[in-house]
């Protein structure tokens, strides 16, 4: 498949959705429409619409890529996805109620009614910058694929090939917001889902293999083990780490986080938004076993036909999140290539443009208080200011990211935003579990910075403080843990508890 002919698709693909995009913004293109969607949402759409959100680009190519790495890591992906279906339904039962009860656009005003001012905007702060480099981090891994099969092709240098994406999703969202979203994610969602069905269909002819011997084969295979039970002390891999860090990296990267939770506060009522998770989970655990399918295929086809895992251009050494690109762009046939691109396209473009809106709404919320607030002209053109300003951010975020041009440290900038979710998750436990104690406010914001180093530390330590202990996933469940203890600490009994 020739740069032209991908470009030309790209072209076709973003004109579709900045039609779409002008279609439901010309009649309204107010706050209210862009940060809730008039909360008129249909709940099938935000479900569906909702699983591009969830599945980055990063997720489409990492996720198969992953399976046949040198690690073994295989389908212990599944056993984190479980997890996530488990902390889905946790917030659908816990968390949506909360947010449905008292109206919230911005989830973190919660916290401020419960805990106070300083706990509120840092709450809302820990999500600014968390989700500000963790799409910067998913973009910027995206884009380097594009680049490299593409941009380079045409001598198009890696700031111009992010900034046209960026202003691309600026074209489609500045207006409708969440309103405009919801529809062209569904539609996204939709070319990622039948490009994961129709690259599983694709291999598998190139393959000679029905649907039922592709499941023989991919079972026989060494790609397919999915539960890990030995070594609990010292292996990432364990069951049980990666299930319960599945639970509370849910909880709190997606339940605690106003990106995924702006479209599910958009449904009329809390039963429509509890349809909408449950549906959601459903196709969510669906997909991913799909992604893990496609990843054995991969290196199966890949064994047959001779293909080695491409190296990266700066470390010289094997990537496998390059393996479903350089199969796709090179070995298939023009079909599935487009396919291919579409479904890497949806993935990366749904979790972006929802990422900008999400970052905007919290800001004109949190801080801006357009909440409280006539929403009049001004008010509209300030929030266009602030979806241009984060637009902005991203974009040096990711300049940033290459210029340091080393996978590590860049990996490294990015888990360390992740540890921020943590805080986030004490937070909201405290405001949840502890209605009869007031924390001093002033002080919250020094917890929720000392205790993701804590964790750190304890991370780093763990094999010589525990026994040979080495954490994973479920590392985050012990940061919101060291976040509650000092909240705790930092608190006294209330006279009269909160009144609901």
């Amino acid at each position: 498949m020739t740069p032209l002919a991908i470009i030309s698709i790209i072209i076709v693909y973003f004109g579709i959705l900045i039609g779409i995009s002008h279609y439901i913004s010309k009649k309204d293109s107010s706050n209210d429409a862009f940060f809730s969607a008039n909360k008129n949402a249909k709940w099938y759409l935000v479900a569906f619409g909702m699983i591009g959100t969830a599945l980055s680009g990063v997720t489409f190519i990492s996720v198969p890529g992953e399976v046949g790495s040198p690690n073994g890591e295989q389908f212990k992906y599944f056993q984190f996805v479980l997890g996530n279906a488990v902390g889905f339904l946790l917030t659908a039962s816990i968390l949506l109620p909360l947010y449905y009860k008292y109206n919230l656009v911005s989830i973190y005003t919660y916290i401020e009614k419960k805990l106070g001012h300083y706990s509120y905007k840092s709450a809302a702060t820990i999500f600014l910058l968390s989700r500000t480099i963790g799409s910067a981090f998913r973009l910027y891994l995206v884009v380097i694929v594009l680049q490299r099969y593409v941009f380079d092709y045409f001598g198009i240098p890696f700031f111009a090939t992010v900034l046209i994406a960026l202003l691309l999703i600026y074209a489609y969202t500045y207006k409708g917001g969440l309103k405009t979203i919801i529809v062209t994610d569904t539609l996204q969602t939709f070319f990622l889902v039948a490009s994961v069905i129709f690259t599983i269909i694709f291999i598998c002819h190139s393959l000679d293999l029905s649907a039922v011997e592709a499941f023989e084969t991919i079972k026989n295979s060494n790609y397919s083990k999915v539960f890990f039970f030995e070594d609990f002390i010292s292996s990432r891999y364990h069951f049980l780490k990666q299930f319960i860090g599945g639970i509370f990296v849910t909880l709190a990267m997606v339940g605690l986080d106003q990106d995924l939770m702006q479209k599910n506060l958009s449904c009329k009522n809390i039963k429509e938004a509890q349809k909408n998770m449950y549906s959601f989970t459903a196709i969510f655990v669906v997909i991913n076993l799909f992604f893990l399918g496609v990843g054995a295929l991969l290196y199966i086809y890949a064994e047959k036909n001779g293909i080695s895992v491409p190296l990266d251009l700066a470390s010289g050494k094997p990537r496998t999140d390059l393996l479903f690109p350089e199969i796709a762009f090179n070995y298939l046939s023009i079909v599935p290539a487009i396919v291919f691109l579409l479904g890497l396209t949806a993935a990366t473009f749904a979790t972006t443009d929802s990422a900008l809106t999400a970052l905007t709404t919290s800001f004109c919320i949190d801080f801006l208080h357009m909440d409280k607030k006539k929403d009049d002209k001004s008010n509209v053109w300030k929030r266009k200011l602030v979806h241009l300003a984060f637009s902005l951010l991203m974009f040096l975020v990711i300049i940033l990211f290459n210029a340091i041009n080393d996978a590590s440290v860049v990996s490294m900038i990015f888990k360390i935003a992740s540890y921020t979710y943590g805080p986030l998750l004490g937070l909201f436990t405290f405001a949840i579990l502890f209605n009869n104690r007031a924390v001093k406010d002033k002080v919250v914001p020094y917890i929720c910075l000392v205790a993701p180093f804590i964790t750190l530390w304890i991370s780093n330590n763990s094999a010589t403080l525990l026994g040979g202990y080495i954490f994973d996933n479920e590392l985050i469940l012990v940061n919101g843990l060291i976040t509650v203890l000092l909240l705790f600490i930092a608190s006294t009994k209330r006279i009269e508890p909160i009144t609901e």
